[in-house]
């Protein structure tokens, strides 16, 4: 056997210069688009639009979405943080279900579009009842209406109930509190009533007085209501 064959082979200079070249440095993470300088992003929003009988009707349900969601989010990130809270509209309003979402949870492009809409409709259609609740305000025939901040939640209060009759026990527990001073009693909760249909002049009719029961808000052809948002309790 030749000296040759017993000597070590010689250390490929290759693969010296590979383990002692420093690892490449790792590539910067993009920067998510929007997010100005001097800021960071802690989170994002995912809406969904799908109401409870179409989830129906597909098999599942606005619950069970959820909780599939958050166990996605749970498995690819386990140390992110989840909370979900439904989306409320009057039955019966129009519209896009994502687009309902997005008012309704206060999405700030959704809002700044909605109130675009809201001018322009009160400027080509000045006539009428025109009931802003993203706004507090009240026009009639184009002009607001001088309500009180307790005679707007009240109508509001009807409005969102629109087509049932609600009794003076359940507007008063709603819109009063107890130890409020002017709290009325069932009696003279048709003043606070009487006073907001005045100021309603010609329109006045839109609360309507159920005798022995209450009262109601009916929508007539000219009245319009605008909604931008519906408050989201914590649902799941």
């Amino acid at each position: 056997m030749s000296i040759a064959q017993l000597s070590p082979a010689p250390r490929s200079s290759a693969r010296a210069e590979l383990s002692l070249a420093p690892a490449p440095a790792a590539a910067p993470a993009p920067r998510i688009r929007a997010v100005p300088e001097g800021t960071e992003a802690r989170g994002f929003v995912l809406y969904v639009g799908l109401d409870e009988a179409k989830a129906a009707a597909e098999g599942t349900s606005l619950h069970r979405l959820v909780e599939a969601l958050k166990e996605l989010a749970a498995e690819i990130a386990p140390s992110s943080q989840t909370y979900a809270a439904v989306a409320l509209a009057p039955q019966g309003s129009g519209g896009r279900d994502v687009d309902v979402v997005r008012l309704a949870l206060q999405d700030p492009a959704a809002l700044a579009k909605h109130r675009q809409l809201d001018e322009s409709d009160a400027d080509r259609h000045p006539a009428g009842v025109i009931v802003d609740i993203s706004r507090k305000r009240v026009l009639l025939d184009g002009d607001p209406a001088a309500l009180t901040y307790k005679e707007f939640e009240l109508l509001q209060y009807l409005v969102l109930r629109e087509g049932r009759t609600i009794d003076r026990a359940e507007l008063i527990g709603s819109l009063w509190n107890a130890d409020e001073d002017e709290a009325p009693n069932e009696r003279t909760i048709d003043v606070h009533v009487r006073r907001l249909r005045s100021k309603l002049g010609g329109y006045e009719d839109i609360v309507r007085t159920v005798r022995g029961i209450g009262y109601r808000f009916d929508r007539h052809a000219d009245v319009s209501i605008h909604q931008a948002s519906t408050p989201s309790p914590d649902f799941f």
